[in-house]
């Protein structure tokens, strides 16, 4: 373990930490994976048609696959990020890539739902820390004038991911059964593993500066985590908003396909394509809204909490107006597709304002947290919530409540917007440098 002492840089820190090409391979690399991670996380939701006719399951229960992976990844995600805020970044990553490949792998030879539910929990014991390490690498290794747009096109390969994984599920469980669908999208996982070691990392930057007599406990190095993470009110009222938005965002995502299978009468594929159009809207939306947020940030920073405080309110709106009101099919599906659009305001914004006010040292940790609230109050509220209003009032019904949580979200950016700018200054002058690689590439000659 590398540490460095924190003292004010004398370079440019906005610069590259390592050389462009590589920065850019560790963006490539790591974007790749994110999408592998949504793919596997989100293949199953093109096949409840087929699993509610093979084991007759209640929606809720349908719900449960989804979220029991966000469940397992909040309760996991900071333990393993503080792990790998102190081992190191890429390791980490590469563990985790193998047991979530491995674990989705296993899925196709579940037969029966306690046993599928067993394999989706340790699809998400692989997944945990994955988002926030990723991010905190590419936050990094980058300029920071590049950071919500990099984290905005990172996030998007989520929608770009579950997008992949409804198509793919959707054609491979209509022509060979859903078995195989877990296989398909389970294997490229583990190739992208193993070449995941040839990224750079950059070495931990200890808390506060230390002597050569004195060495950091662990319980002190778990005080000072403590008290850094505690005492920031905009990385609490953050995480909490865009754990609200992200509840809207889990509920279209886990049940746009069984929608347009129930009430517009689409075969299973055919919904599933209907409801990637709307998250492909969205994978656009968290890039897009990433390059807002630098634009708008650079004017003034606390701007980037404004711009989402608007965006989760006008979601609301779209969502309640498509999904409330009677609408035209005609007109419903544009609708959806610019709510999908707008509903991944947060995304890219959320991280980038999470990781400016963390210590460098902290910033996977910081960023665990974030994905703690993201995955326990965000994404597995939605799919079992959403499933439970279903159950008793309808489908229709849930996706036109659940946006309101977008209100929530526009509050807690708005409660946020008040210490950002004043933690921001904090900081300002923490100094990082790149580590040893764990592996390079080995020039073959001619």
């Amino acid at each position: 373990m590398n540490f460095h002492s924190a003292i004010p840089a004398t370079d440019d820190r906005d610069g590259y930490l390592v050389s462009k090409p590589k920065a850019w391979f560790a963006f490539a690399m790591t974007f790749a994976l994110m999408l592998f991670d949504y793919i596997d996380r989100q293949v199953i939701v093109s096949l409840f048609p087929h699993l509610k006719a093979a084991w007759g399951l209640s929606d809720m229960q349908l719900g449960g696959l989804v979220s029991i992976i966000s469940i397992v990844v909040a309760a996991g995600g900071l333990p393993v990020a503080l792990l790998a805020d102190r081992c190191g970044r890429v390791k980490s990553i590469f563990v985790m890539a193998t047991v979530w490949s491995l674990a989705t792998i296993a899925c196709m030879f579940t037969r029966n739902y306690s046993q599928l539910f067993l394999a989706r929990a340790i699809v998400g014991a692989g997944e945990t820390g994955y988002g926030s390490v990723g991010g905190a690498l590419i936050a990094s290794l980058f300029p920071k004038r590049l950071r919500a747009t990099l984290l905005g096109a990172f996030l998007a390969a989520a929608s770009i991911g579950s997008v992949l994984g409804v198509v793919i599920g959707g054609q491979v469980a209509a022509r060979w059964g859903w078995e195989a669908a877990f296989g398909v999208v389970g294997a490229p996982g583990l190739i992208l593993a193993v070449l995941y070691l040839l990224v750079p990392d950059y070495k931990t930057v200890e808390l506060a500066p230390a002597t050569a007599q004195q060495r950091q406990s662990t319980m002190g190095f778990t005080k000072q985590v403590v008290a850094s993470l505690a005492g920031s009110p905009t990385v609490l009222w953050t995480c909490v908003g865009a754990a609200c938005q992200l509840a809207v965002v889990s509920t279209i995502w886990s049940w746009l396909p069984s929608y347009f299978n129930r009430y517009h009468g689409a075969a299973a594929d055919k919904a599933a394509m209907l409801a990637a159009v709307v998250v492909l809207c969205g994978a656009v939306g968290s890039f897009f809204w990433g390059v807002a947020a630098d634009a708008v940030g650079a004017r003034r920073p606390r701007n980037k909490l404004v711009m989402m405080a608007t965006l989760s309110t006008a979601t609301l709106l779209v969502f309640g107006i498509a999904f409330g009101v009677s609408v035209n099919p005609t007109q419903q599906f544009p609708l959806i597709a610019f709510g999908g659009l707008m509903m991944m305001c947060t995304v890219a914004p959320a991280s980038s304002v999470v990781l400016d006010v963390i210590h460098p040292g902290l910033r996977s940790t910081g960023a665990a947290v974030l994905a703690l609230f993201q995955n326990l109050f965000g994404l597995a509220v939605g799919p079992f919530v959403g499933g439970l209003v279903s159950d008793a009032w309808g489908l229709q019904t849930a996706l036109a409540v659940m946006p309101a949580f977008g209100l929530v979200a526009a509050l807690c950016f708005l409660r946020a917007m008040r210490t950002y700018e004043s933690e921001l200054a904090k900081v300002a002058d923490v100094r990082m440098d790149a580590a040893t690689p764990i592996a390079s590439p080995v020039a073959v000659s001619a």
